[in-house]
């Protein structure tokens, strides 16, 4: 039994480590200077601000 919760703790932390680690990738801010050199074009969106959409599809948040 000790062993078992063992596991499930080092499990959840690394579930969590995981976790956190993704959300502070996806969701990357660009400059106005980098979109237009990326070939993306800026656009606007209702109630969150500007964008960059670029040519990959991606929107990335406009800082």
């Amino acid at each position: 039994m000790r062993i078992r919760r063992i596991l499930g703790l080092a499990l959840a932390a690394l579930t969590l480590v995981g976790v956190s680690a993704a959300g502070a990738t996806s969701a990357p801010n660009i400059s106005r200077d980098d979109c237009a050199s990326a070939g993306g074009h800026i656009v606007s969106r209702p109630y969150a601000g500007d964008a960059c959409a670029l040519p990959d599809g991606t929107t990335p948040a406009i800082t």
